[in-house]
C-alpha cells in the first residue's frame, strides 16, 4: 500500500515539473518570438540594404552584447506593436563585424550612457536620434509618426496633469478621487487642443493639490462609447465631476490658466449662447432676397450678383465682409454697372433647389432676368467690382476629379460609412477642390488607387468636404485642413496618415498594413 502512495506522489510530482516546463518553454518561445522581429545587423552591405528596402527603421547600436539588454527587452515589445509599420534593428559594436559597421557609420555607443544608442532612419538616410522618452508608449507613438510631435505626457511642464490612457484608468479615477476633477478629452492633431495645452498645464500646478486637471486622448474608435456618454462632439471637450459624477461642461476655449482656476473655485455650467445675428438682419447693403422676391428683383435689375450662401458655411463667413464693402459703393451708386444680392438658402430652399446649389457660397450673375454664369473665383472685393464693370464668361471649370475615371472611390454623408464597413484597409483623403496641396496630391493618391484597384480588400476614397452635406461629415472625422488622410479599418478611425503625400507614400503605406496581414497569417499557420 506504502509503495502504491509513493509512485502516486511521484506521479504528481512528475506531472507538476512537466507543466512547469512546459510553462517555462511557452515563455521562452513567446521570447523567441518577440527577439525575433528585432533584425540582427552585423555586415555594412545588409544595413545598406535594410535602409535600401524599409522606410521607417530604428537601430539600437551597443557597445557589447549585454550592454543593450534592457532596451532590447523594451523594444522586442514595440516590434510587436508596429510590425509592418516600422522595423527595428539591433548592431552590436563589440564584436569583429559590428564594430566595422559601426565605425563605417561613425556610431560610438560607448560614449553614451548605458552603452547603447537608438538611432532612425527614413527613407533610407539618417534622421534623427532618439532622444525621446525610453517607453514603450513613446516609442510606439515615434515610430507610427517619426515626424509628429510629441506626445503631450513627455512634457516635462505637463507633469502635474493626469494623463489617463484607458476607458478602465478613466474609470478607477472617478471612483477613487475626492477632489474636484476636470477631464480634457482631446485629439493629438487637434490645433485648439495643441494651443489649450500650456494653459491646462499650468492651471494644474497652480490649482495642485486642491483640484485634478486630467487629459486623456479619446480620438480612436475604442473610446466612441465614452464620447457618446459625455457628448464629445468636437476637440478639445472639458468635463467637470465631483465624486465621480458628471455635472457640466467647461467651454472658455480662450482662457487663461487663471479663469480655469477661478472656475474651479465655483464651477458654473454653460450659459446659453446669443443666437448669432442673420445677415439680413444687420446693416448690410447687399439685397437680401427670399423664395418670393427674387424673380422681381431680377426684373428690376438688369445686372446682378447674387451670392447664395448658408450662416454656418466658414468661406460664407469669409466672403461677407468683402461682398457688403462691394455692395457699399455698388448698391448706393445711381451709375452702377450691376447690383448684389444675396439668399440664405438654409431658409429659402426652393431657390436653392431651382438653381441646384450644392456648396456655398455660390456666385451667380444675372442678366435682364436671365442666368447667365457661376463665378467661383470672385471672392475679394476688388475682383467683384472689376468684373460688374465687364461681366466676361469665365474660363471653362476644369474637370472635377469625381468626374474624371479613376479607381478612387469618391464617397459623401450618404454612403462613407457603409462603403468604408467592407474595406479592411481605407485611406481616406478629405479634400476642397481649391486647395493647392491637395491639387499636387490627387494624381498620386490616384495612382495608388489604380495599383490596388483589384484588391477588394483595399480602398483609396475621396471626400469633397466643401459641398453641403459633407461639412458635417469632415467635421465628425476631425478634419481642420487640406488635404487630411485619415486610415480606416472596416470603417474604424485607426490613425491619422502622416507619411509622404506623394505615390510612393500612398503605396508603401498600403503595402506595409498587406506586409502585416501577411505576417499574421504565417503566425497563425
Amino acid at each position: 500500500m506504502a509503495s502504491w502512495n509513493r509512485y502516486g506522489s511521484r506521479m504528481r510530482e512528475l506531472k507538476m515539473y512537466t507543466f512547469v516546463f512546459l510553462v517555462c518553454m511557452v515563455s521562452v518561445l513567446q521570447a523567441a518570438v518577440k527577439v525575433s522581429l528585432i533584425e540582427k545587423v552585423s555586415e555594412h552591405k545588409d544595413f545598406k540594404k535594410l535602409l535600401r528596402t524599409r522606410t521607417n527603421v530604428l537601430v539600437l547600436y551597443t557597445k557589447s552584447a549585454t550592454s543593450g539588454d534592457s532596451k532590447l527587452k523594451l523594444l522586442s515589445d514595440v516590434a510587436q506593436v508596429i510590425k509592418g509599420q516600422g522595423t527595428i534593428a539591433w548592431v552590436n559594436c563589440g564584436d569583429s563585424e559590428g564594430r566595422k559597421l559601426c565605425k563605417k557609420v561613425k556610431v560610438d555607443p560607448s560614449s553614451k550612457s548605458g552603452g547603447a544608442d537608438l538611432l532612425h532612419y527614413k527613407d533610407g538616410t539618417f534622421h534623427t536620434e532618439y532622444n525621446r522618452p525610453a517607453t514603450y508608449k513613446s516609442m510606439v507613438a515615434f515610430l507610427k509618426d517619426p515626424t509628429g510631435p510629441p506626445l503631450w505626457e513627455e512634457n516635462p511642464d505637463a507633469k502635474d496633469v493626469v494623463h489617463v490612457e484607458t476607458e478602465k484608468d478613466f474609470r478607477k479615477l472617478l471612483k477613487r478621487e475626492e477632489r474636484p476633477i476636470l477631464m480634457m478629452f482631446y485629439a493629438p492633431w487637434c490645433g485648439v487642443c495643441k494651443r489649450m495645452q500650456p494653459v491646462f498645464q499650468q492651471a494644474a500646478t497652480e490649482t495642485k493639490g486642491s483640484y485634478v486637471l486630467a487629459g486623456m486622448n479619446v480620438h480612436p474608435a475604442e473610446f466612441d462609447g465614452l464620447k457618446q456618454e459625455y457628448n464629445v462632439k468636437g476637440y478639445p471637450t472639458f468635463c467637470y465631476f465631483e465624486k465621480g459624477k458628471f455635472l457640466h461642461h467647461y467651454e472658455n476655449y480662450g482662457g487663461t490658466a487663471k479663469d480655469i482656476a477661478d472656475w474651479m473655485k465655483n464651477p458654473q455650467p454653460p450659459q446659453p449662447k446669443a443666437p448669432e445675428v442673420q445677415w439680413s438682419e444687420t446693416d448690410s447693403p447687399v439685397f437680401h432676397l427670399t423664395d418670393d422676391s427674387l424673380d422681381g428683383f431680377l426684373e428690376e435689375h438688369p445686372s446682378a450678383l447674387v451670392m447664395f450662401h448658408a450662416p454656418w458655411c466658414g468661406h460664407c463667413k469669409k466672403m461677407k465682409p468683402e461682398y457688403d464693402e462691394a455692395a457699399e459703393y455698388l448698391n448706393k451708386d445711381k451709375n452702377s454697372p450691376g447690383v448684389l444680392a444675396a439668399v440664405d438658402t438654409t431658409i429659402h430652399k426652393a431657390v436653392g433647389e431651382r438653381f441646384k446649389i450644392s456648396g456655398f457660397p455660390t456666385v451667380k450673375y444675372f442678366e435682364m432676368g436671365e442666368e447667365k454664369f457661376t463665378l467661383p473665383h470672385l471672392r475679394s472685393k476688388d475682383k467683384i467690382i472689376e468684373f460688374l464693370q465687364n461681366p466676361q464668361a469665365p474660363p471653362p471649370p476644369e474637370q472635377s476629379w469625381e468626374d474624371k475615371p479613376s479607381s478612387v472611390s469618391h464617397l459623401g454623408m450618404e454612403d462613407f460609412r457603409e462603403a468604408l464597413k467592407k474595406k479592411k484597409h481605407a485611406l481616406v483623403m478629405f479634400y476642397a477642390p481649391w486647395c493647392p496641396h491637395c491639387k499636387n496630391a490627387v494624381p498620386h493618391f490616384t495612382t495608388a488607387a489604380d495599383l490596388f484597384k483589384e484588391d477588394r480588400k483595399i480602398a483609396y476614397a475621396a471626400v469633397d468636404c466643401t459641398k453641403g452635406p459633407n461639412q458635417e461629415l469632415c467635421k465628425q472625422e476631425g478634419v481642420e485642413g487640406y488635404p487630411t488622410f485619415n486610415y480606416y479599418n472596416y470603417g474604424k478611425f485607426a490613425e491619422k496618415y502622416n507619411g509622404e503625400r506623394g505615390e510612393a507614400g500612398f503605396i508603401g503605406f498600403m503595402r506595409s498594413l498587406r506586409g502585416r496581414d501577411q505576417g499574421k497569417r504565417k503566425d497563425e499557420l
